[in-house]
């Protein structure tokens, strides 16, 4: 089977677990059978077998897994929202629509020869400290739930910080390809541009409270770290270190330490901060 079909099966096991999780809230809530609760199932198989279709054309020798388990982590969420309301569902399916879309560019662009991004690295790198920053700039930065995450312009809102992701994620490749043989024998020196592109990355976290998207890029650094040197001493170091640190902001930070405890006791603070947690649960 080559790596193309791999990913059309994938894809198929994945809407088939589509259309079972949307039949089943379409029947919970409306207390009845119908072929409208495939409507979201079919529409979301569709549009990933097109991102398939796109794969095949300009990527035919790339992970075959990807693909499906992005399909799938994106089915679970859009389930849970539809659950929950099925308006926010059906907006939730046009960003999905967008991310489809960029992605199919992304691949046709880049067709010839991806690693054109690796000139471009430390670009990237400083564009991800600077999308992270912008929720923290006056008129435009917008608190919610304790956390400056948004960026309001005009009648749009986002989080820039998920563009800082991919961004950050692309300075990491290019710079542990580039430098993965001497990283590998542990010299100081080799880690300057990557600590200090990292470590600025981190300020801006704590200057938004972010801790959870902070605790997402360190896993993100320690993995891609990892791949590049197969050194599990880095790990271990990672780990030790985030320990610390959690430890030390647990007991300085209040809005961190009022987040974990709304993790832990969601159903006590239904009513405030904890909703989210709770809906989650709820949903699924």
């Amino acid at each position: 089977m080559t790596l193309r079909n791999r990913e059309l099966g994938a894809l198929v096991f994945v809407g088939i677990l589509t259309a079972i999780g949307f039949a089943s809230v379409y029947i919970a809530r409306q207390s009845q059978v119908s072929t409208a609760s495939l409507t979201y199932a079919g529409f979301f198989f569709v549009l990933y077998l097109a991102a398939h279709f796109v794969s095949r054309l300009t990527v035919p020798f790339a992970d075959p897994y990807l693909l499906p388990i992005a399909g799938l982590l994106t089915a679970i969420g859009l389930t849970e929202i539809y659950r929950l309301n099925p308006k926010d569902a059906f907006r939730q399916g046009i960003w999905i629509v967008i991310g489809v879309a960029l992605f199919a560019v992304a691949l046709h662009t880049l067709r010839r020869d991806f690693r054109v991004l690796e000139r471009y690295k430390y670009l990237f790198g400083l564009g991800a400290i600077a999308l992270l920053f912008l929720p923290r700039l006056p008129v435009i930065g917008k608190e919610v739930n304790g956390a400056r995450l948004w960026v309001n312009l005009g009648p749009f809102s986002f989080q820039p910080g998920e563009l800082g992701k991919i961004a950050l994620i692309v300075f990491l490749a290019g710079y542990l390809h580039e430098k993965r043989e001497v990283l590998a024998q542990g010299r100081l020196k080799d880690f300057g541009p990557l600590l200090v592109i990292w470590g600025g990355c981190m300020l801006v976290l704590i200057s938004t409270k972010d801790f959870g998207g902070g605790l997402l890029y360190f896993g993100i650094f320690l993995s891609m770290l990892y791949v590049a040197t197969a050194r599990l001493a880095f790990v271990g170091a990672g780990l030790a270190l985030f320990g610390v640190g959690a430890f030390g902001i647990y007991h300085l930070v209040p809005h961190v330490r009022e987040r974990f405890d709304v993790w832990l006791h969601a159903f006590r603070y239904a009513s405030t901060s904890g909703y989210q947690v709770v809906e989650g649960l709820f949903a699924i």
